[in-house]
C-alpha cells in the first residue's frame, strides 16, 4: 500500500541523514499514517488511512461529512472527492 494520506495527500519525503563529520546518506521521511473509522451519520462508518494531522482537521470542522461538504473540490486529493461526490448522492438521496 502506498504512504500517502487520503484526505490530505501528504506522501513520503526524502532528505539526508547528516552526520557529524559532514556525510551525506539518504533517507525517507515518512508520514504518520493511521488506519481509523469515522462515523458519518449520511454514510455510515467509514474506514480511510489518514494522517493524524488529517483526523484533528476533521475532528475541527465536525466530523467527515461537514469537513468534505465545507471544503473547496480543489483543495480535496482524487480519493476525497469521490468520497465527496458519494456523500452528497446519498445525502441527496435521504433527502428524497
Amino acid at each position: 500500500m502506498a504512504r500517502r494520506c487520503i484526505i490530505t495527500g501528504k506522501g513520503v519525503m526524502t532528505g539526508n541523514n547528516v552526520s557529524h563529520s559532514n556525510r551525506r546518506t539518504r533517507r525517507r521521511f515518512l508520514p504518520n499514517i493511521q488506519n481509523i473509522t469515522l462515523r458519518s451519520v449520511i454514510m455510515g462508518d467509514i474506514h480511510l488511512r489518514v494522517s493524524t494531522n488529517a483526523v484533528r482537521t476533521i475532528e475541527h470542522n465536525g466530523g467527515i461529512d461537514a469537513y468534505l461538504t465545507s471544503t473547496p473540490n480543489s483543495r480535496l486529493s482524487a480519493e476525497s472527492l469521490t468520497l465527496k461526490k458519494q456523500l452528497l448522492k446519498m445525502s441527496a438521496a435521504k433527502a428524497n
